[in-house]
């Protein structure tokens, strides 16, 4: 607001300069040492931290300007609007009835009256201007400052989120290997304990009835079997599906992908993918991964799909963006694609690539 203010003040002043020159005024210098004056007290107005300190500037100003009217010109009395709403401003609630004491002095200036209005009125406007200006910039800020509060409160937030669930993870894997331990303990501990007695009985026995002796060899060899199969169960439900961890890692990574490049991302499956082969799920993230790094850094797209469909005899992997494609349709193969055909071809796949509407490529896989 006090650069409008200043503004204001500085257009008078050239104004009056302007005048005075083209006036050919014989108390030049008067005219000059009350003009210093004047700009000397607004250049002090705004260095000084004191309101009340402010207000007497001002109303020394006022003095002043008062003085320079009656002593030395009357074009003096342009310069009262400007000090007149500085001062009280802030203590009209109607601004309209600021602008009608700002006018009175209009009367002590009879041949002038025309210019101190017209003066007056754009002082006026000024001040409201810069006035709702400054309401909004305050608004605004505070506004910002209000969000800038949420960001840190949501921030302390995340990061508490964060650390719950790195306690959660933590938390569920020593409760998955007590879970393991115990079940270790419970089934193939006891096997084993109980085939080391077997063998511990028959080879005290060995010398004396071996008959017994090798019963209970058979009994421990027995018992080491179960264990094994037990250790072999165990083994089985602990490691999740090949098809599980495929898709659950292909998920993730297309999760991040949106959220760190602020992409819509669809992605589709289709069919059983139980018959997918880990050799297959490799191909695949490696050819969608440079296929989005593509479409990232050529195509300006907003939106990636991806479709995954499992049919009778192959799997059709297809990654399409909504970018600006390519205009002459034909399509000039570098290092990724060159890459992503070589790895497709591997296990006897193919790899399309089309340009015409967006960008696509469209993995090829057949089924064992």
């Amino acid at each position: 607001m006090e650069l409008w203010i200043i503004f204001s003040k500085l257009i008078i002043i050239l104004f009056l300069s302007f005048s005075y020159v083209q006036s050919e005024t014989s108390n030049l210098a008067w005219i000059v040492l009350s003009i210093l004056l004047y700009i000397s007290m607004n250049i002090t107005l705004y260095l000084v931290p004191s309101e009340n300190m402010k207000r007497g500037i001002h109303l020394v100003s006022m003095v002043l300007i008062f003085i320079s009217f009656r002593e030395v010109d009357s074009l003096f009395l342009m310069l009262i609007p400007n000090n007149v709403y500085e001062i009280a401003w802030p203590f009209f609630e109607k601004k309209w009835w600021l602008l009608l004491v700002g006018m009175l002095p209009v009367f002590l200036v009879p041949q002038l009256q025309t210019i101190y209005g017209l003066i007056a009125l754009f002082c006026f406007v000024v001040y409201f201007m810069a006035s709702h200006y400054s309401k909004r910039l305050i608004k605004y800020e505070n506004t910002l400052d209000k969000m800038r509060v949420d960001m840190q409160r949501l921030s302390k937030s995340l990061n508490e989120n964060k650390e719950y669930i790195r306690q959660s993870e933590y938390t569920y894997r020593l409760e998955e290997r007590n879970r393991i331990s115990q079940q270790i303990h419970d089934s193939i501990g006891h096997s084993m304990s109980g085939a080391l007695i077997q063998m511990e009985a028959a080879k005290t026995l060995m010398a004396i009835d071996q008959t017994k002796a090798v019963e209970l060899l058979q009994n421990a060899i027995n018992i080491s079997k179960e264990g094994i199969e037990d250790i072999r169960i165990t083994l089985k439900n602990m490691k999740p599906p090949t098809e599980q961890i495929g898709l659950q890692r292909l998920k993730l990574f297309i999760e991040e992908f949106s959220i760190q490049h602020q992409l819509r991302m669809p992605f589709v499956y289709k069919g059983n993918i139980d018959l997918i082969t880990p050799i297959q799920w490799n191909i695949m993230a490696e050819n969608i991964t440079e296929a989005l790094t593509n479409s990232l850094k050529y195509s300006g797209a907003s939106e990636i799909s991806i479709d995954i469909q499992v049919l009778n005899k192959l799997v059709r992997v297809e990654v399409r963006d909504n970018g600006k494609g390519i205009g002459s349709g034909k399509v000039v193969k570098g290092l990724g694609i060159v890459g992503m055909e070589e790895r497709t071809a591997s296990i006897k796949g193919t790899v399309i690539v089309d340009g015409t509407n967006g960008f696509s490529v469209t993995t090829l896989l057949p089924l064992a």
